[in-house]
């Protein structure tokens, strides 16, 4: 090791506050570039103790890359914002695969990478574009104005992954309410025990269901695979109900903010990239816990340290993109790890790019006319949440 490192070795005595994020206050937190000019990482403290903040793309990269660190919250050490809060382990919830290591975690995405390659996914994009047609559709009966989270962005991805998975359309609001639990930071640790609960009830009840009359859908074709327990597959499933619906759903309506403030760069193909790096939706997501000491930027982190790897700050860094701070489609932003980076990158992140490119081009084709109904400043954004997005986004339309 280094004489730098070395000297390195010892957490700063005077922890960083965190989460950092707090209503007025742009995102991400300018304190992210402090932290990237200084050392990187920095000391903190959540409820279940002390923890590293990593802001650097490399670092972070290698936070998600490095075998002796570890996704399993039930490692000594890992860190959670509460009792409850983040990930489950797979103790708690069997088939909760991104909560695993390898080799049991590489089990798990084995059998569900066919079902969402670049080609799988691009065979839904008829089902995509109905969903999207059908809820511009219902705004428009409606009258000149909506809620676009409550109307479009929230619903199109939720109806996606109900299609895939073959949950019935009328229980949308049933997922919505208990996923929105479980993602925010304020919720109490009986009330994400109890959305947790219900949704596994429900998937049990459905893949029983699926068991005896199989369908055209995810979860049949999983049942015939054969390769997961009815538990696992009740995991997997609410996993990807709610990695595939609040992400987007919030991806989406940030989006629809930054076209209508930069309606040059609508219609453009490369927008979906930019979007996702600049917005970094998920960047309390990916919280680690080193197995082994490891050395990090030029740091030590002692085995049963908590790891917070910040994505809004990696791709956010300068050394890693130009300008970062500034919405650039001609950027090349596929180095971004909105998605996570390594063997835990997003396996759905084909589907959140089918979504998004299909519901700007519809939306904004359909509605031409469509503006901000507040002003930008007062539009009311998650900071509330273990994902970034916004609460209303008010519109009209002529």
């Amino acid at each position: 090791m280094s004489t730098g490192a070395d000297a390195r070795t010892t957490a700063p005595q005077c922890p960083v506050a965190f989460p950092l994020r707090r209503p007025g206050r742009p995102f991400p937190p300018p304190e992210y570039a402090t932290y990237r000019g200084g050392t990187g990482l920095v000391r903190s403290e959540l409820p279940s103790g002390p923890v590293w903040l990593v802001t650097r793309h490399e670092d972070v990269r290698a936070v998600l890359t490095d075998p002796r660190i570890s996704a399993d919250p039930s490692k000594p050490g890992f860190p959670k914002a509460g009792r409850t809060g983040g990930a489950p382990s797979q103790y708690e919830v069997p088939g909760w695969f991104v909560a695993m290591d390898p080799p049991e975690h590489g089990r798990f995405r084995k059998t569900l990478i066919p079902e969402f390659t670049v080609r799988k996914v691009r065979e839904l994009r008829p089902v995509i574009q109905q969903i999207v047609d059908e809820r511009i559709d219902a705004m428009l009966a409606a009258g000149t104005s909506a809620d676009l989270i409550e109307s479009f962005a929230l619903p199109v991805p939720s109806l996606v992954i109900s299609s895939l998975l073959g949950v019935p359309k009328a229980d949308r609001d049933f997922f919505e309410g208990r996923t929105r639990v479980l993602v925010r930071l304020s919720s109490t640790d009986e009330e994400r025990d109890k959305a947790a609960q219900a949704l596994l009830r429900y998937l049990g009840r459905l893949i029983q269901i699926k068991q005896r009359r199989p369908g055209d859908d995810l979860i049949s074709r999983l049942i015939a695979a054969g390769t997961l327990s009815r538990q696992e597959l009740s995991g997997v499933s609410m996993l990807l109900l709610i990695a595939g619906h609040e992400t987007t759903a919030n991806n989406i309506g940030l989006g629809v903010v930054q076209l209508l403030t930069n309606p040059q760069w609508i219609g453009d193909d490369r927008i979906v990239e930019e979007l996702l790096r600049y917005y970094s939706v998920a960047d309390l997501v990916a919280f680690r816990v080193a197995v082994e000491d490891v050395e990090i930027g030029g740091q030590l982190i002692r085995a049963g340290e908590g790891i917070v790897p910040l994505i809004a700050a990696a791709n956010h860094d300068d050394t890693a993109f130009a300008a970062p701070s500034e919405f650039d489609p001609e950027r090349s932003a596929r180095s971004h790890v909105a998605f996570g980076y390594g063997v835990h990158q997003c396996l759905g992140q084909n589907l959140v790019r089918e979504e998004m490119d299909i519901a700007y081009r519809t939306l904004f084709a359909r509605i031409p006319s469509l503006m901000l109904a507040v002003p930008v400043e007062e539009l009311p954004l998650k900071y509330d949440g273990v994902l970034f997005g916004l609460h209303e986004l008010p519109v009209t339309w002529k």
